[in-house]
């Protein structure tokens, strides 16, 4: 087994399904850190909702599902601007996980009652059914219900799952769902990465979209909506769905282009740069080695008390596009290897439009696989949670099989050409300023 990959090589696995996505998905210039090729003031869903006098929920009972990420420019959250604005008559927030104020860690939410800043009532639809979700929708007496939560462009960020179920819960009670879009904070240039199938479905992925989807919330509503809704048999059909688009914004953005304010997502989404690795190093979550969290680098940082100095060098050896990797040692204060000292490597991006996140995680994985006999996967009812988070089992198969970077990223493809068709039929922004 070899440890070389050349650099070309992973790019071309790239390209073996580029035709799909056409002129809708023309690559970003070569960039070394994001800044300086457009510093553009774009405009959110809400924004233009608000510019436009809120006329789309115009004497409407509206609800709002968000989190910390829904604020505006000067960092006021939407729901205390829309609360003193008597253009909107907003009537109660729903929170997802971590809570609808971000007060709660991976897997926690916080509970309902009156919002201390408002005193609009806030409801909890962390780990509540679509069913359950319609009836707070119900007894909120909403007519529309709006949804703004900031999404990092990977499938098992589970906030577009909470959107999903909440499409579903609103078809159930009759109600309207707005979408205020937002960037894709890590670009939208392309889908990359491999497709759940059906079979491995959890809140972690419902539906059969790529590891790394490449759209905006707003685009994912309309597919979820076109695609997925109408053979849902928790949904009455597919709902009464607008989005309240964006202004000035281009797929091949990052966030700190936008002109937006970064707001973490959630406790363990700290930087951009964790945004743009998450999408491969949340695989780290179905190993035995430590994915970052309780350290300041959460998803950057990886290792295991068995690890040492030979993985980053293996991994240097590999010359992977657009990334580096240090030697790196870490104590995690929660998660895996509690208050254990951990070696292992940080990845340092050198160039965000060369790198790509899953197939270095794929080369990490499999370099820590020929390294290190302690390494396993984390078992799970799965019964292993690589197949929940890969979306499929063939991922761990291949890799389990002693196959090489190359070979394991090409057992993926057919299904991401696949999806690359569907996906361009559903995208509401174009390259270039929209």
């Amino acid at each position: 087994m070899t440890y070389a990959v050349p650099r070309r090589s992973l790019l071309s696995t790239a390209a073996l399904t580029a035709g799909a996505a056409g002129s809708l998905a023309t690559a970003a210039p070569t960039s070394a850190a994001a800044g300086g090729r457009h510093r553009g003031r774009v405009l959110t869903g809400f924004d233009t909702l608000a510019r436009d006098g809120y006329r789309m929920v115009s004497g409407q009972r509206v609800g709002l599902i968000s989190n910390p990420t829904g604020v505006v420019r000067d960092l006021r959250h939407e729901v205390d601007v829309m609360a003193g604005d008597d253009r909107v008559d907003l009537v109660a927030a729903f929170g997802p996980e971590h809570g609808f104020r971000g007060s709660a860690q991976a897997g926690g939410s916080e509970p309902g009652g009156p919002d201390p800043r408002t005193g609009i009532p806030v409801y909890d639809t962390y780990t509540k059914t679509p069913a359950e979700v319609a009836e707070y929708f119900r007894q909120a007496e909403v007519e529309t219900v709006m949804f703004d939560i900031q999404d990092v462009g990977a499938r098992f960020y589970t906030y577009i799952w909470s959107m999903y179920d909440c499409m579903v819960a609103a078809s159930l009670a009759g109600v309207r769902f707005v979408v205020l879009d937002r960037p894709n904070p890590i670009g939208a240039t392309a889908a990359y990465g491999p497709v759940l199938h059906p079979e491995h479905a959890t809140f972690v992925g419902r539906k059969p979209i790529s590891q790394q989807h490449g759209m905006t919330v707003g685009e994912l509503a309309g597919l979820f909506n076109a695609e997925f809704l109408p053979d849902d048999e928790n949904a009455d059909g597919p709902v009464d769905l607008d989005v309240s688009r964006m202004r000035g914004w281009r797929r091949d953005l990052y966030a700190e282009q936008t002109g937006q304010p970064w707001v973490m997502p959630s406790p363990n989404m700290p930087r951009v740069e964790t945004a743009v690795v998450y999408p491969g190093t949340c695989l780290f979550e179905a190993t035995n080695l430590s994915e970052g969290r309780g350290t300041t680098r959460p998803f950057e940082l990886i290792g295991a008390p068995y690890a040492d100095h030979r993985w980053a060098d293996a991994l240097n050896e590999r010359d992977l596009p657009g990334v580096d990797f240090r030697e790196a040692y870490f104590t995690p204060f929660i998660s895996k290897h509690l208050n254990t000292p951990c070696s292992g490597v940080q990845l340092h991006v050198t160039d965000r439009d060369d790198f790509e996140a899953i197939p270095t995680a794929i080369a990490m994985i499999v370099t820590a696989r020929d390294l290190y006999p302690e390494f396993a996967w984390r078992e799970s009812a799965a019964p292993y949670w690589i197949d929940r988070l890969s979306g499929n089992e063939d991922v761990r198969l291949a890799i389990d099989a002693g196959a090489d970077v190359d070979e394991v990223v090409a057992v993926w493809q057919a299904d991401l050409a696949d999806f690359r068709r569907l996906r361009a039929r559903h995208l509401l922004y174009r390259q270039g300023r929209s």
